[in-house]
């Protein structure tokens, strides 16, 4: 017995007709979806050719792609790889005048010098999770700035890297903090960024071996714009400010609308100051699960690429 005919069938010439007015492949079913270019489904879209919610969404993104690469071009600052919705949120910081300066910054240091991290590296943080998915914030100065350190996250350092001391000071408290909390035996923190843990530094890059370097280049006006993005239009996200720095930058931070837990830096010159004790990661799981926020597992670490 044939095979019963779905009423797609029936459908395809109709939709045929449309593609071939339109000047178009016109795929006949979703599953077809991958084989049209963007090229084919923007030729559709102006052409007013009625696209499914797959398709229309393909059309934005490639969109969106388009833009982020333009703008990259523009302003190197930027690298095509930042998060979509960090761009979105932040696309109007990238055609004012200080970005544009700091791009030419940032192009001259890594011309005659090394910075860190890598360009692919410096929106990394963009990348773990997206805005809507944060839950905690901890505020950093500056990329590490010895080789192979940096890598887009605050405190954190890639595999193969050895932890740095304010990291170690981290797992300390953690290991009081947290029941059952074992450091891990390595520093890279992307574990916690895919939870919603946004690791941020004040600048973005830095030349090596030279500490706050590419400090007030603009890079903290970006940044400040992060901040005041996340204060506006978020609600619950739990700030860990540690350091004067920090809690300078994080002044703007509603206190109604967030939850600001602050101390001195883990630095081994500070930590004994008030940072060991200070219960911060078990206060920001308390205040989220209070929401009704999954809690962050501060023990979930990545393991390295095979």
């Amino acid at each position: 017995m044939a095979a019963q005919m779905k009423i797609t069938n029936f459908l395809k010439p109709k939709l045929v007709t449309q593609a071939a007015e339109a000047g178009i492949k016109r795929p006949a079913s979703e599953d077809d979806i991958n084989s049209q270019s963007p090229k084919q489904l923007k030729t559709a879209d102006e052409n007013g050719l009625k696209l499914s919610p797959v398709q229309e969404a393909m059309v934005q993104e490639n969109r969106l792609l388009a833009q982020i690469k333009l703008q990259a071009k523009k302003t190197p600052a930027l690298h095509p790889n930042i998060g979509a919705s960090w761009y979105r949120a932040l696309a109007p910081e990238f055609t004012k005048p200080y970005f544009a300066k700091l791009s030419e910054f940032v192009v001259k240091e890594r011309n005659n010098h090394t910075v860190y991290p890598t360009e692919e590296d410096v929106w990394s943080w963009t990348r773990y999770c997206q805005i809507k998915e944060v839950k905690v914030v901890i505020l950093g100065q500056d990329p590490y700035h010895n080789p192979r350190q940096a890598h887009g996250l605050c405190f954190s350092v890639p595999h193969g890297v050895a932890c740095p001391p304010s990291l170690l000071n981290m797992y300390k408290e953690l290991q009081v903090d947290i029941p059952g909390f074992q450091p891990p035996g390595h520093g890279n923190l992307t574990g916690w960024a895919e939870q919603g843990v946004l690791l941020l530094n004040a600048s973005l890059t830095v030349r090596a071996h030279n500490a706050n370097s590419h400090k007030d280049q603009g890079w903290e006006q970006l940044t400040d714009a992060v901040i005041k993005y996340l204060n506006e239009r978020l609600a619950g996200v739990v700030f860990l400010l540690w350091g004067s720095y920090a809690q300078k930058k994080g002044a703007c931070i509603s206190k109604k609308k967030h939850h600001v837990l602050t101390s001195v830096h883990p630095s081994p010159l500070s930590v004994h100051r008030g940072f060991f004790g200070c219960r911060h990661f078990s206060q920001a799981n308390a205040l989220l699960k209070k929401q009704g926020h999954t809690p962050i597992d501060w023990g979930r670490f990545n393991p390295p690429q095979q």
